[in-house]
């Protein structure tokens, strides 16, 4: 597999020259990140990803296993590997990790019984014999209630203290002494 370089990526118009203003976006920085990899490098990384063991990663993208752990080490000390490890395992965390508003969103439709679920349902057919089958359900009262509850809790809707600001005049009066 021959190794394509920056020009090259910027020749056939995968990424745009630099200047005239364009500045550096996220997806020239990965492309350019990319283009600094060798297949092997880019693999490397690829297996670390999966289990985070440099010496194991090394193996599975086809270095030797006498020097697996050196290659290992030393790809993991460059720049350019470790940016684009860091970059993927941001992309990974993106995509396996619920943001705010999907959170939000999800809620709503538990809430307005727009979300179903599949439950297992567990039916007697006599004799001893039952059989399993799946079955769709809409949210129940108390589901709505609780997805009502966390929303409102969200967005402040419910306050157990009250916040008072503004001056007083506080008089500490001396009465113990007789």
């Amino acid at each position: 597999m021959a190794h394509i370089g920056p020009y090259e990526l910027m020749t056939c118009g995968i990424i745009p020259p630099a200047g005239g203003g364009l500045g550096v976006t996220e997806d020239r920085k990965k492309v350019m990140i990319v283009a600094k990899l060798t297949a092997k490098q880019q693999r490397f990384c690829d297996e670390y990803l999966v289990d985070l063991d440099g010496t194991k990663a090394a193996i599975r993208a086809g270095y030797s296993e006498k020097t697996a752990a050196a290659i290992a080490s030393e790809n993991l000390r460059k720049p350019y590997i470790r940016e684009y490890i860091d970059q993927r395992m941001a992309e990974k965390e993106e995509t396996l990790v619920a943001k705010q508003d999907e959170v939000m969103k999800y809620l709503t439709s538990v809430l307005r019984g727009e979300s179903i679920s599949a439950e297992i349902v567990v039916e007697g057919l006599g004799g001893g014999l039952s059989r399993a089958r799946m079955m769709e359900k809409e949210p129940s009262e108390k589901d709505r209630l609780k997805a009502a509850e966390m929303l409102g809790k969200a967005y402040g809707m419910f306050t157990d203290s009250v916040n008072l600001t503004g001056a007083a005049k506080v008089v500490i009066v001396d009465d113990l002494d007789g």
